[in-house]
């Protein structure tokens, strides 16, 4: 039995070893197969991926070239030689505003515009102030837009009434906002409001709560009125973190503004972070 035992596995290890060895190719085959489907894919997508940022840098170029044309076209008409008419200067300063807003501070050539409509004797002068208010509220509308997506706010209205009978100016009420793990107090005084130029002097204090019970306090005083644009007209907290007011209407009796708080990476092109904000946030495990 034994000698026959031997054989049986014998005969089975004949039939079983070519049996092997094609599950062993078939293996290989199949391993060599899927593995060249899986890198002909990766490298398709690889290829996709090449193509579609070689494509985006081109076209990221041809921005950049057409809106640095645009640019030193629109503003040739206000620092180059000669005069242009008001309406063209209208015109053109819609274009930046529009093109331009979260890069540039336009407030001084719409402030510079806004002056020169109103010495000038053109009869269409209102319509140009109209325009310049128009667009300069737009431009505070779409950035606004972005920011509260990103941040906190609050909306306050000042009685100009009770300003104008005041010692020293009028605080509004506080507010308390929280952005990530940060929370900051928020009190605004209007110290005098200017009704021609349509503006608020404002001094904006903000208290953050430290350890050990402590608080740091930051204050500063600064004017805002319609052509302050908060990507650009903000206030640098601690943290990369900004704080910006807008003034959203003014008349006689009352002004009402807004208060924004967001990350300072939402602020303009032209804010860049310090270098001991990038470090710490690098940092951070």
């Amino acid at each position: 039995m034994a000698n026959g035992e031997r054989d049986g596995w014998d005969k089975a290890a004949i039939i079983l070893q070519p049996v092997g060895g094609l599950l062993a190719a078939l293996a290989v085959a199949a391993l060599g197969f899927f593995g060249s489907q899986f890198l002909e894919r990766r490298e398709a997508s690889e290829t996709r991926v090449r193509v579609y940022s070689e494509l985006m840098s081109k076209r990221e170029e041809a921005e950049s070239a057409l809106r640095k044309d645009m640019f030193l076209s629109i503003i040739e008409s206000f620092l180059g030689p000669g005069t242009t008419p008001i309406e063209s200067k209208v015109l053109n300063l819609e274009l930046l505003a529009y093109n331009f807003h979260e890069s540039l501070n336009l407030k001084p050539l719409f402030a510079h515009l806004s002056k020169q409509i109103t010495t000038t004797n053109e009869i269409d002068k209102r319509e140009y102030t109209a325009r310049l208010q128009r667009v300069a509220r737009e431009v505070v509308r779409k950035q606004m837009l972005v920011l509260e997506s990103a941040g906190k706010k609050y909306d306050r209205t000042s009685d100009l009434e009770e300003l104008r009978n005041s010692h020293g100016g009028i605080q509004l009420n506080d507010a308390t906002l929280k952005l990530g793990d940060i929370q900051r107090l928020f009190r605004v005084f209007v110290l005098k409001a200017d009704s021609e130029l349509k503006e608020l002097k404002i001094r904006l204090e903000v208290t953050t709560p430290l350890d050990d019970s402590e608080e740091d306090t930051y204050d500063v005083e600064f004017r805002v009125g319609y052509f302050d644009f908060p990507m650009v007209d903000n206030t640098r907290l601690s943290q990369d973190q900004r704080c910006a007011i807008v003034l959203n209407a003014f008349d006689e009796y009352s002004a009402d503004i807004t208060v924004v708080y967001f990350p300072g990476s939402y602020a303009s092109l032209r804010e860049k972070p310090y270098y001991e904000e990038v470090m710490q946030k690098l940092l951070q495990p």
